[in-house]
């Protein structure tokens, strides 16, 4: 090529490539049309494994994959093997546990549940849960039990008995947080406690008043077939508490398991639009199949997928058909197929391309539920693009063999192409058309372009304007770097039920009367340990207390085998100072406290292992999780004894470390390959510059506005900030490229050039994806409102940088030199050159 700043070794064979395509597809449309419905007959079997590939694991979608939690708790499975069956302990447990849970609130904010009335409602309710068999199985027989008989759901609850009046007994001795002289801890289980005033470091303050109660129903999954038995108890519990808790009549519990169109008859593109949205269509059912049959898993954030993919495709429609209305009317429907191809397919192929590449760059994050979603959603846009360059082609195709024969829109009858006004003007509107624009051979161009090119483009290149479009940047810019510093972290999991869910009152009773107390942690001696040297336990001990004086620990609530453990040797005046008296003695430990012998793994004749426990509080928020990971996690790396710290909860926790990281990872790489694709496709390099420009304005708006739409830095909004990269691309590609192509001498009059020919396209590729994801908005489901939240940020941000900033920007700095002649918009249609790739003029559908 000439002289100038572009590179086209890649675009121009393409353009040509692509030209022949068309063409081909205009000679012979039927197979091009009749092969996609039958290649998405033959995929869309695969829906038929959708229930089989469903994944509702939540822990397994929703954290990270190879988290350091997931890890320790591999651990502490081996060190400390359960027993659901046998000997069940809830803060000994290593995962979240099988459960059903209940909250009972008070009906009136003043009132206690510490009531015979009240213990009376609880016990029926407890009463009907035990005798649940629908599923062939009895709360008895799956229940995780303790010294032969289940679990309690409540210590009060066992402590009543069959007799709710003893509620009342049990009150005058009754005290929060430990009960029972320190023995029973009822912070997880009672909820809006008012107790009596006393020393600050008193932890059995006597009871006043309780608002909320909490019911744990655990099961047994120690085994495969002992989990099946829980899983299919729990679904049949799911079944019937509706109905149970309405004939029962507690009205204060609630339950949770965690488990375009003109009036030209023969012009008009109404069949090209219907099976446009087919297209969209057909591309959702062949990748879907497609990836179902392969056994793909599918989460709930792939649902989001095909409102995206109407979004696109009907945006490619609208490129094709805009550049099928600038090719000449009387031409061979081959060749104005060959001329709509060379001029649009490039510009779907850009898009597409880095659409496509954003998605998968997307499935190597951390999180399976963004793995889904990317490979579901860039899978369906390869096919969403082969079958617009096939199927619709072929449509488009047969629709311009309609017009060249001057046929009726519906009828497919011949109509007249002149007005008659003898006949009236509603026989002239809908029985009358074919007419063009004889000047240039092509059909009539939209209203919409003259209104871009002498109102609104003349409009933004004023002086004036262009002050203010630079201090609405500056704005801009400002407020979305204070919302970057103000975006949370993690996803809370009551956003991922619906709306109407019973589950989200449960979490919001549990934030309101539960909050005070969080996780009960492990602390772990993961090595043979030489307890009975004086000075290691005295290492241990300075450990200990260094975690028991964090922020969110509370020391008056931990518990320590290894005290117990010397304060009985002491009273015993036993040495415990040396290897074997240690070791022999422990069958005192055991005997005065019990549990103790679940949290000291002893191979003869050595402790391979052993736990305590710490108590934390505060932990109300994402902030409060993280700075809770990270402070036990660095106080026990520093412990000269190896300890590791670990809570089931901490593989949500673990989100939180690397949500952030994986983020900027991936948004930075799918950047780079965005920047890599405009220099191989867009011959010219100061236009990718300006690509990569407004894909990092777009990414910094929408991050910063996510603060201040509620949206939260978690799995599912980084997906849609990964999306956000694609379509990026799909607004200032054009509007850039459009510029530094104008044959205009001033930059002022190539601003207005650019946005005449794209600013049209611009607004409807823009209005057509948010009217494809408008419904998304009132759905009664979290993940699909945050999909429609910002990637309406994505939109609006990208077409106004498309529309106003990056027009007055390159009127600043577009030095480049203009593109040869045969990259002008303005010229004639030349064989093999993509002189239209980016001037669609979508015109009327």
């Amino acid at each position: 090529m000439g002289g100038g700043c572009h590179t086209d070794c890649v675009e121009r064979p393409l353009s040509g490539a692509l030209r022949g395509l068309g063409g081909l597809v205009g000679a012979h449309p039927w197979p091009f049309l009749l092969l996609p419905l039958v290649l998405s007959a033959a995929l869309g079997v695969g829906f038929m494994e959708i229930e089989r590939r469903k994944s509702n694991n939540i822990e397994e979608q929703f954290t990270p994959r190879g988290g350091p939690a997931k890890a320790e708790r591999r651990l502490v499975q081996e060190l400390f093997p359960t027993r659901d069956s046998e000997r069940f302990s809830p803060p000994r447990l290593t995962t979240e546990g099988a459960f059903a849970s209940f909250v009972a609130v008070a009906a009136e904010p003043s009132n206690t549940l510490l009531t015979r009335e009240a213990f009376a409602e609880l016990l029926k309710l407890d009463a009907a849960v035990r005798g649940l068999n629908d599923s062939g199985r009895t709360y008895e027989q799956v229940c995780a039990r303790r010294d032969g008989s289940c679990s309690s759901p409540n210590p009060l609850l066992s402590a009543v008995g069959d007799d709710p009046a003893r509620i009342e007994a049990l009150l005058p001795v009754l005290t929060f947080p430990l009960w029972q002289g320190g023995r029973v801890f009822l912070g997880a289980v009672l909820g809006g406690v008012t107790v009596d005033a006393g020393a600050a470091e008193d932890r059995s303050r006597p009871v006043r008043a309780v608002k909320a109660v909490r019911l744990y129903y655990y099961l047994q999954e120690d085994d495969p077939a002992q989990r099946e038995a829980s899983l299919e108890w729990l679904k049949a519990f799911l079944q019937r508490i509706p109905d149970l808790l309405a004939a029962l009549r507690l009205t204060t519990v609630r339950v949770s398991k965690k488990y375009p169109v003109q009036l030209d008859c023969v012009r008009t593109k109404v069949w090209v639009a219907a099976f446009g949205v087919l297209a969209s269509g057909l591309a959702v059912l062949s990748s879907f199949g497609l990836l179902l049959f392969c056994g793909v898993p599918f989460v709930i954030t792939a649902a989001n997928a095909p409102f995206l993919i109407l979004g696109v495709g009907v945006d490619d429609m609208f490129i094709l058909v805009s550049c099928w209305q600038k090719t000449k009317v009387k031409d061979a429907v081959k060749d104005r197929m060959a001329d709509t191809y060379a001029d649009a397919a490039v510009s779907v192929t850009i898009t597409t391309l880095t659409d496509v590449l954003a998605f998968y760059i997307g499935i190597a994050s951390a999180f399976p539920s963004i793995q889904s979603f990317c490979i579901y959603t860039g899978t369906a846009f390869i096919f969403c693009y082969i079958y617009n360059l096939t199927f619709l082609g072929a449509v488009l195709a047969l629709n311009g063999r309609r017009e060249e024969s001057n046929r009726h829109w519906l009828t497919f009858m011949k109509v007249p192409t002149e007005s008659d006004d003898s006949r009236g003007p509603a026989y002239n509107m809908c029985c009358v058309g074919g007419s063009y624009d004889e000047t240039t051979g092509a059909e009539f161009e939209h209203p919409m372009n003259e209104f871009f090119r002498k109102h609104f483009g003349p409009f933004v290149v004023h002086r004036w304007t262009k002050v203010f479009v630079v201090l609405l940047y500056i704005g801009y810019l400002s407020s979305s770097i204070y919302g970057c510093t103000r975006v949370k972290e993690g996803i809370n999991l009551r956003n991922l039920a619906n709306d109407n869910s019973y589950i989200i009152k449960y979490y919001d009773w549990t934030d309101e009367y539960f909050k005070e107390y969080g996780p009960r942690v492990m602390v772990i001696v993961t090595e043979n340990t030489p307890y009975w040297n004086s000075a290691v336990r005295a290492d241990l001990e300075n450990c200990m207390q260094l975690i028991e004086n964090s922020t969110y620990v509370d020391k008056h609530l931990s518990e320590s085998w290894l005290r117990i453990y010397v304060m009985i040797a002491s009273r015993m005046s036993q040495n415990i100072d040396d290897h074997r008296s240690f070791v022999n003695n422990l069958s005192v430990l055991f005997q005065a406290n019990p549990e103790s012998q679940w949290d000291v793994n002893v191979t003869d004749p050595e402790i391979s292992a052993s736990r305590f426990f710490v108590q934390t509080v505060g932990v109300t928020s994402p902030v409060d999780d993280r700075n809770l990971l990270e402070q036990l996690r660095g106080l026990a790396a520093d412990c000269k004894v190896p300890l590791i710290v670990y809570h089931p909860a901490f593989i949500y926790f673990d989100q939180f470390l690397v949500i952030a990281q994986n983020t900027i990872q991936n948004v930075v790489i799918a950047a780079g390959a965005m920047l890599l694709i405009s220099l191989l496709l867009i011959p010219n390099p100061l236009c990718s510059l300006w690509v990569t420009f407004a894909i990092a304005s777009v990414i910094v708006g929408v991050a910063g506005f996510m603060a201040f739409w509620d949206v939260n830095l978690d799995s599912i909004s980084m997906i849609n900030l990964v999306v956000c990269i694609g379509f990026s691309v799909d607004f200032s590609a054009h509007i850039s490229y459009a510029f530094v192509s104008s044959e205009k001498p001033s930059m002022n009059e190539k601003a207005v050039d650019a946005l005449y020919h794209l600013g049209y396209p611009v607004v409807q590729g823009a209005v057509s994806t948010i009217v494809g994801i408008l419904v998304l908005s009132i759905a009664p489901t979290y993940i699909f409102r945050t999909f429609f939240k910002i990637l309406f940020l994505v939109i609006l941000f990208g077409a106004v940088h498309g529309l106003i900033f990056i027009p007055v920007f390159l009127t600043f700095f577009g030095i480049c030199q203009k593109l040869p002649n045969q990259y002008n918009k303005n010229s004639s249609v030349e064989k093999g050159t993509p002189l239209n790739t980016f001037e669609e003029d979508p015109g009327h559908l």
